[in-house]
């Protein structure tokens, strides 16, 4: 039950819904619970969710305009402007707070295919998981 408590948390803060997983994996490595599953769990997780912002901007671009968009104008602009400067290495940026979920809606929009978007979203995140292991069992 805590795998699929650490999935649906980094499934979740992958997507532009607020939320973070880093305080689960914490918890969980903490608790004693096997920390190489731990980093796969939750870095399966947060990679699919980036895929569900990337399958986002590929089809609801045209609403950006709207007030419901999930992500605000400037920051679609912020991260557009990113992508169109660096290219697809800005989703090694990906795991960033604030930025890191607009850039992986950005590249569907801007329409990176799919197995480069897979294969710099999972090194970012599963990076940042493993740093985070990394350092908890360090000071643990």
């Amino acid at each position: 039950m805590a795998y699929a408590g650490l999935f649906i948390a980094a499934f979740v803060a992958a997507t532009l819904l607020p939320a973070q997983s880093e305080a689960v994996l914490v918890g969980l490595l903490q608790a004693g619970y096997r920390p190489w599953l731990l980093v796969t769990v939750a870095s399966i997780g947060n990679v699919l969710g980036s895929i569900v912002n990337w399958y986002l901007g590929r089809g609801l671009d045209r609403y950006s305009d709207r007030p419901w968009f999930p992500v605000k104008p400037p920051a679609l602009a912020r991260a557009t402007r990113w992508y169109r400067r660096y290219g697809r290495w800005t989703l090694l940026l990906s795991w960033l707070p604030i930025v890191g979920d607009p850039l992986t809606l950005v590249a569907g929009v801007m329409r990176e295919r799919l197995g480069v978007f897979v294969t710099l979203v999972a090194i970012a995140k599963t990076g940042r998981y493993v740093a985070l292991t990394a350092a908890t069992l360090a000071y643990a």
